[in-house]
């Protein structure tokens, strides 16, 4: 089976053709900047123009948002347009394209695609998903399955939150050393573990490209192993997850 994965995110939109069974990439990977102001208008406009125009897709639509989606319904917004909460997504996606869509946590999806995919992964326990990007994306597995919506990234670190602390963003803005960044991000790590204790760490999101600057000096009371889909992993579990 082959679903349309698309990934919305603070800085970019991503999207691809995935053959559901493998995990594989089918088609080139499409990615433009989320556009300023980011309503769902601008940006729905933007993935027909560039992502189903461009792969000419008629089938059924995987899509991961950055906040709590319940029944395909937004109810919070990361670094996009408060605009999208109370929308359906699903909804939205077959008035404007004509075709079936399930909607998801961004976070959600790319832990599905490591849960799915990472043969390193170990099923039996809790597995955290960290994805490091614009935001920290977060989602939870237990003895494999999903604990929906598990945002800790949002969590308050220094009276702010969390991913304003140590996401990549961050680091970029405070134009941070990689040892810099990555004690800011242990001290995040050591902050969840304390409330958490999981038993495996997945690390993901943009930033996994460089895992290997950074990923022998992460601390942590359990093993971290770097996202196997890498950046690709939310476009992935996207698709992965329609049903």
């Amino acid at each position: 089976m082959n679903v349309l994965g698309i990934d919305i995110g603070g800085s970019g939109v991503k999207g691809a053709i995935v053959d559901t069974k493998s995990g594989l990439l089918i088609s080139e990977k499409i990615r433009f900047p989320t556009p300023d102001k980011p309503t769902p208008k601008k940006v729905l406009d933007e993935i027909k123009l560039n992502i189903i125009d461009e792969l000419k897709w008629e089938g059924d639509i995987g899509c991961g948002f950055p906040g709590v989606v319940k029944k395909n319904k937004v109810y919070s917004a990361a670094n996009i347009e408060k605009k999208w909460v109370g929308l359906n997504i699903e909804k939205k996606f077959h008035k404007k394209f004509n075709l079936r869509c399930k909607a998801l946590n961004d976070a959600d999806a790319a832990g599905i695609s490591e849960i799915a995919l990472n043969k390193k992964v170990k099923i039996k326990g809790t597995v955290l998903v960290i994805t490091v990007g614009t935001g920290l994306g977060t989602s939870m597995f237990i003895d494999g399955k999903l604990i929906p919506n598990f945002e800790l990234g949002h969590l308050k670190m220094y009276g702010d939150c969390a991913e304003k602390y140590a996401s990549n963003l961050a680091r970029k803005k405070l134009n941070l050393t990689w040892k810099e960044w990555t004690a800011r991000f242990n001290e995040y790590l050591a902050y969840v573990e304390f409330l958490f204790s999981p038993s495996q760490i997945i690390f993901g999101g943009g930033i996994s490209k460089y895992f290997d600057e950074f990923g022998p000096e992460l601390k942590s009371n359990c093993k971290i192993i770097p996202a196997v889909n890498r950046n690709n992993a939310g476009i992935i579990g996207a698709a992965i997850s329609f049903k």
